[in-house]
């Protein structure tokens, strides 16, 4: 504990330890990352371990400066029902770029390494992109139905190269990962949407349905988390400088209902309704909880 530090030196520390952190990790991941390349199977399985293994030291470590810079009280439930060897949709509410990293601490080994669906051009993004790459996080290039109806021969395409991109994730167990929101949520967003909710911003259920009609029945279970911060959300200095004093999360698991699988979002309009308003119904139920864990963690109790 480093509470006797001046918040600000603590947030420098804490800032200098994750740079670290990364760098050492990533000088590591890469040489087993080119090792990779090598067309054979079984030394591509053992890399793909060892780069997983190396990836969940890396949020070991973050979770060390995160206890050393301050002392947070963890409030989790429903992460006892998780399995390592799981396939997930995992989704939260989102408040602050501090969200991934509660998530990843709380997460770690307990459920495999969330992977999130990112844009194809995020691989150029320095140390970081290789990493995403190595980790076998996967690159999707999706078409807008403008692009689509100026190239009519596109379509389908972004879901083929997906599709081909997720081959990896049959025979190993996968928790992808997507905030249903789209954005951070803050007050002038929510009025600006005409956000039905107190809590939450609008769902978007485009990206989900696409990961499912990507997927197809690999995903078997939707992990449903909602996390609160009686003090209001934090920032990522807050963090880094320990001023978060408790997190609250709450998972609950869903199936993923069978009819939802493997059908085209952007062409089935009855299947586009039908799956909005199951998104809306978890956003229902998520506004009542996040209700509830407002009166019950009020700020400063």
């Amino acid at each position: 504990m480093l509470s006797f530090l001046p918040a600000f030196v603590r947030g420098v520390l804490s800032a200098l330890l994750l740079i670290s952190n990364t760098l050492i990790c990533a000088s590591v991941l890469f040489p087993i990352a080119l090792l990779k390349l090598l067309p054979f199977k079984p030394l591509q399985k053992l890399c793909t371990k060892a780069i997983i293994r190396i990836a969940e030291f890396w949020i070991l470590c973050n979770s060390g400066w995160m206890a050393l810079a301050g002392r947070i009280e963890w409030d989790i439930d429903g992460r006892e029902r998780l399995d390592h060897d799981g396939w997930y949709l995992v989704t939260s509410n989102h408040q602050s770029w501090v969200d991934i990293l509660v998530l990843q601490h709380n997460l770690n080994r307990r459920m495999p390494m969330l992977k999130f669906f990112l844009k194809q051009e995020l691989i150029w993004v320095p140390v970081i992109g290789i990493c995403w790459w190595a980790l076998d996080f996967p690159f999707m290039k999706r078409y807008t139905k403008a692009y689509l109806d100026r190239h009519p021969e596109k379509a389908g395409q972004d879901i083929a190269a997906t599709r081909r991109a997720c081959e990896k994730f049959k025979h190993t167990p996968v928790a992808v990962f997507n905030f249903l929101e789209g954005t951070r949520l803050s007050e002038s967003k929510r009025i600006e949407q005409k956000s039905p909710f107190r809590h939450l911003l609008r769902p978007k259920s485009g990206g989900v349905a696409f990961v499912l009609d990507a997927m197809g029945t690999q995903l078997r279970s939707l992990v449903d988390i909602t996390i609160h911060y009686p003090d209001g959300a934090p920032s990522f200095w807050d963090l880094l400088s320990g001023r978060i004093r408790k997190v609250v999360m709450r998972c609950r698991i869903r199936p993923i209902p069978a009819e939802f699988l493997g059908k085209s979002y952007q062409n089935d309009q009855a299947f586009r309704e039908e799956f909005q308003e199951w998104i809306n119904g978890l956003w229902r139920d998520k506004e009542v909880l996040l209700e509830q864990l407002h009166q019950q963690y009020p700020p400063g109790g």
